[in-house]
């Protein structure tokens, strides 16, 4: 599949996703591609850059100055300032965590009754496990940006 930023003759912007280049040209060939804010079939391909991705393990670039583009619109500069300071900051609190992967509901529970050594721990749980961990009184709280299983970084 191919991402296309496309805009219409009224110049509203928005994403197709395509077989292939060919594919693309033979749908707005035949009038299937159209503008989903106004329905106008005068169709061109936006100007893109390429998607190279960042290693896993790389903090994203911070570009206050600029607004980010979102569904809908742009973010404002300020709030993707204050999330980029968000996510630097729980990378930060992360650095001092320990990974434990699907045994985060159990090893707090081991932790809160004391039969465990007490220490910042990160992992995986289910609503269903969260809801209960808080309604025995373990505090947990949801991160506010995932994370990759170290295993998975590269």
């Amino acid at each position: 599949m191919i991402v296309f930023d496309l805009r219409c003759a009224e110049g509203h912007g928005f994403e197709g996703w395509f077989g292939s280049s060919d594919d693309f040209a033979g749908q707005q060939a035949r009038g299937l591609v159209s503008c989903p804010h106004c329905g106008s079939s005068e169709i061109a391909k936006a100007p893109m850059a390429p998607a190279v991705p960042k290693k896993g393990n790389q903090q994203a670039e911070q570009r206050p100055e600029k607004a980010m583009p979102v569904a809908g619109g742009e973010m404002p500069p300020e709030l993707a300032q204050a999330m980029g300071k968000l996510a630097h900051m729980q990378a930060e609190a992360l650095k001092q965590s320990t990974w434990v992967g699907d045994k985060f509901a159990e090893q707090s529970r081991a932790m809160h009754y004391g039969e465990q050594a007490s220490e910042v721990i990160h992992g995986k749980a289910t609503p269903k496990e969260a809801k209960a961990l808080l309604e025995e009184g373990i505090p947990v709280a949801p991160l506010p940006f995932p994370v990759a299983p170290p295993d998975e970084l590269n």
